[in-house]
């Protein structure tokens, strides 16, 4: 098979090289071209020491002819137009920032306080390979889900698609991330110093932005109401996400049951043996999630779900979509 030429947008924050790890030891992938607006001419191996030796480009000097698909791992609002481009040029695109993934453009501006700068484009299939997996093969345009999100919608989905969550009933996430999932560019809330023996919460309650894109894809399937509660912390560790979500159901042996038959049959998804709880562990620097649950009574369920934010939460999700779109199998180059 002749290799699919593919191009990065953004190869030099934590999410870009992740990505360009997976693309370099994927059978089927030529990379092209990275682009980096800071780093434009220089080598990624100056970001990078383990990169290929290829020299960085500006966006605005990619050339969208050389490629037959793009990953757009880009900063909020600086996707969409660039998707734009690439989808008039008749191009695949898979975008690894939040621009597309919700489908309201009210609920982006409400949430993102910002215009949407190609409004025409929504909505866009979304990249959640275990739950939209035919949608995502016919589509040219894919949203890659936020790194919270996922955790969240591989616990909830199937409890939603089956009417198994109680109407009105909160949903609560207590969620703990690794620091790289706040980007490379240095804050001081990420600071060795000040994360190191530290562990703290933030974007507490309604604030954080996932939360938008989680209910749009729960009304999807079938929740009719509901109060997602949503507790992100900071753990003192580079990489990972555990979440823990406490639910109310009508049956914990039918949401369980709901649960295992779901991803019986995903070879990225490790539903745990009773006993066993999911942990950071089981998933750092791999593609796979480890979901686990925990009956408290008849008609609550503790579930936990741990992912690498940069793989299944970003990067490798967004190859396994690749895969998808092209056809070929979906672990290609993760397994």
């Amino acid at each position: 098979m002749e290799s699919i030429k593919v191009g990065v947008y953004g190869g030099t924050g934590y999410t870009g090289w992740a990505l360009i790890q997976i693309l370099l030891i994927h059978p089927n992938v030529e990379i092209k071209f990275v682009t980096s607006e800071r780093m434009a001419g220089e080598n990624l191996k100056n970001s990078w020491v383990l990169a290929p030796d290829m020299t960085l480009v500006s966006s605005a000097k990619a050339n969208l002819e050389e490629v037959d698909c793009v990953f757009l791992c880009l900063p909020h609002t600086r996707s969409a137009e660039i998707a734009a481009l690439a989808k008039q040029a008749g191009k695949k695109v898979i975008d690894l920032s939040a621009d597309l993934r919700l489908k309201d453009v009210k609920v982006y501006e409400e949430w993102y306080k910002v215009k949407h700068a190609v409004p025409d484009l929504l909505p866009v299939v979304y990249g959640l390979p275990e739950h939209y997996r035919d949608e995502i093969k016919k589509a040219d345009l894919v949203a890659n889900p936020g790194c919270y999100a996922t955790s969240m919608l591989l616990g909830l989905y199937p409890l939603a698609k089956n009417q198994l969550l109680i109407d009105g009933a909160p949903i609560i996430v207590d969620a703990k991330s690794g620091t790289t999932g706040a980007g490379r560019n240095p804050k001081q809330h990420i600071l060795f110093s000040e994360v190191h023996g530290n562990f703290s919460a933030y974007s507490i309650g309604r604030s954080h932005r996932h939360l938008s894109e989680v209910e749009q894809q729960l009304e999807e399937a079938g929740l009719k109401a509901g109060n997602l509660i949503f507790s992100p912390h900071l753990l003192p560790t580079d990489r990972g996400i555990l979440s823990t979500i406490y639910v109310q159901v009508n049956n914990a042996d039918d949401a369980m049951v709901a649960l295992k038959n779901a991803y019986a049959n995903e070879p990225l998804i490790h539903i745990l043996p009773e006993g066993e709880l999911a942990s950071l562990a089981y998933v750092v620097r791999t593609p796979f999630s480890a979901i686990s649950f925990s009956k408290v009574n008849d008609n609550n369920l503790i579930v936990l779900v741990a992912i690498d934010n940069l793989l299944k939460g970003a990067a490798s999700q967004a190859v396994q979509n690749f895969n998808l779109i092209f056809d070929l199998k979906e672990t290609t180059g993760l397994l």
